[in-house]
């Protein structure tokens, strides 16, 4: 049964009104990026990864710049202990990236957790238990201060066992199923535990703020964090973390918000994976703050190889629709779509290379390691004219005339609705050939010769079906002359409306090709193609194409 009925608000607003973040644009830096993908991401996976590939998970991560890596929770499996240990003993952690690790507050799985980060460069070791109103009722059957205690005591055996260590640790507090929980006791319980640890400039602790399960808008969100970040103890030498799930589908919202509303730290993965419907995606905050101008300080160049590698590690699939990343995200199969980023390309170039302002792209898809050809202008049967003079421009040099366009775009769709299919750059010159170069199913023009007398005279030595005639006539040029030699011929229009030209590659040896459109004596346009050396050679055999198509119609 489908009752909404059942269903209360599980969350709780501040005390005090916080809203002072809604005056804030935009994230105007970058915050502190930690990945969770070896430990959340992980234990998300239907087969979670071998220690190979978390290794090679790992390298990648650190690749991609990230700095601080939570690599797992060591205490509750054999595989994430060894994970750990290897890490550490092979000296495979860089000098200026540190390592996490997660342990509930419970003291054999701390000290547990202390003898996996042992000899570390640097570890941050995360304690959490959960606060929320349901977890205190349901499964823990405690009272307030009795959670609170056990984060407290949780705090005290952190700092004595790295105090005993001399290892180089920093602290993480976590209270679980923070959108659960009521903010004045969140804000008690977490400043219970900055007492303890009593962090400094040179060793700040951090306060991560989970949204373990979504509960509300957005904003609701960034008022609770904004109230954190307003009453939290010490707060110049405490870090502010988040750590967003995505059960509502708004985790990348609450991130942004949360940032405004002060937080200076993010804990997620890769493409949002994770438990339930997953983590906020790092990589669409980053991006998101790309698009805006900001460095997020993540190397997300070349995307499809952390596609790549992803999917081959987690065996997760991502989707075509996937934010920044997937493979259809920066692709336009709509005719004005098409038209538009055209058009805006060629203003790019025109007005001012160094900005990206191209409509329907929020940023150039050439900064992620995507390309043109394959990933932006893609022609189906709902693609239109300037998409279609779009590929071949990009692809091959040459630049269709606007008003041959419509018609290669009416034959391009034919194809593509006939085949059901998309059609590839290949299979649209194909079209674009076959109907405009060399078309000659009822004459061809073998030899043509020229006078200048009066203005241009001409022979043309027209070939129907093996039989040859040599046509004379005159005109104001050489392909004028060719034209009126060919509407005496053969008793029909041949009147020239459209002609362009221009080289196809530069230097000495290029070829050029030449468009021409005629009127033929139905009052519809026809149009033909040439590419040769020479471009008088081009330019009739363009025009002998577009005869015979006016002919056979």
């Amino acid at each position: 049964m489908f009752d909404y009925r059942q269903y209360e608000r599980g969350y709780f607003m501040p005390p005090v009104k916080c809203n002072d973040w809604v005056n804030k644009e935009y994230v105007d830096k970058a915050p502190i990026w930690c990945s969770v993908d070896l430990r959340d991401g992980n234990q998300a996976l239907v087969e979670p990864m071998s220690l190979d590939e978390k290794l090679e998970f790992f390298q990648m991560l650190v690749e991609v710049g990230f700095k601080e890596i939570e690599i797992g929770f060591p205490a509750a499996s054999e595989t994430e202990y060894e994970f750990c240990r290897t890490l550490i003993e092979k000296n495979m952690i860089p000098d200026d990236v540190t390592i996490q690790v997660l342990t509930q507050a419970r003291p054999h799985i701390i000290k547990k957790t202390f003898e996996a980060v042992k000899g570390a460069p640097r570890a941050i070791v995360h304690v959490y238990n959960s606060t929320s109103l349901a977890q205190r009722e349901q499964v823990f059957k405690k009272s307030k201060e009795e959670v609170k205690q056990i984060a407290i005591e949780g705090a005290k055996l952190l700092k004595e066992l790295a105090e005993a260590d001399g290892g180089n640790f920093l602290f993480e507090y976590s209270p679980e199923s923070f959108t659960g929980t009521e903010p004045e006791y969140a804000l008690e319980v977490c400043n219970a535990v900055v007492d303890i640890w009593q962090p400094t400039p040179d060793k700040k602790c951090i306060i991560n703020l989970p949204a373990t399960v979504e509960m509300s808008l957005p904003h609701v969100f960034a008022s609770q964090i904004e109230y954190m970040s307003k009453y939290m103890h010490n707060r110049e030498n405490v870090i502010i973390s988040l750590h967003p799930h995505n059960d509502r589908s708004t985790g990348v919202a609450d991130a942004e918000l949360g940032l405004l509303a002060g937080a200076d730290r993010i804990e997620g993965t890769l493409f949002g994976n994770g438990e339930r419907t997953g983590n906020v995606d790092i990589i669409t905050l980053a991006m998101n703050m790309y698009m805006q101008g900001v460095n997020p300080e993540l190397d997300l160049s070349d995307m499809p190889h952390l596609a790549e590698v992803f999917e081959r590690l987690t065996q997760m699939k991502i989707d075509d629709r996937h934010p920044w990343c997937g493979k259809l995200v920066f692709a336009a199969f709509s005719g004005s779509h098409q038209d538009a980023i055209s058009k805006g390309m060629h203003y790019r170039i025109e007005k001012d290379p160094n900005k990206w302002t191209v409509p329907y792209l929020p940023i150039n898809p050439e900064d992620v390691g995507r390309t043109y050809d394959s990933d932006v202008i893609r022609i189906n049967s709902q693609s239109g004219k300037g998409g279609v003079a779009y590929v071949l421009e990009h692809n091959y040099g040459m630049i269709v005339p606007k008003a041959m366009r419509e018609d290669l775009g009416y034959a391009v769709k034919d194809v593509s609705d006939v085949h059901h299919k998309e059609l590839s750059p290949d299979e649209v010159l194909e079209i674009f050939e076959k109907r405009y170069k060399k078309y000659t199913p009822v004459f061809k023009i073998t030899e043509v010769h020229f006078k200048q007398i009066n203005g241009i005279q001409t022979v043309v030595t027209i070939d129907e079906n093996g039989k040859k005639s040599n046509v004379e006539n005159g005109g104001n040029g050489r392909l004028d002359a060719v034209s009126n030699a060919l509407s005496e011929h053969f008793g029909k229009p041949c009147d020239i409306f459209c002609y362009e030209e221009h080289s196809l590659k530069k230097g000495s040896d290029s070829s050029a090709i030449a468009y021409v459109g005629i009127t033929g004596e139905d009052g519809k346009n026809y149009f033909g193609i040439g590419i040769d050396h020479d471009i008088i050679r081009a330019s009739i055999d363009a025009l002998e194409s577009a005869m015979n198509r006016s002919i056979e119609a």
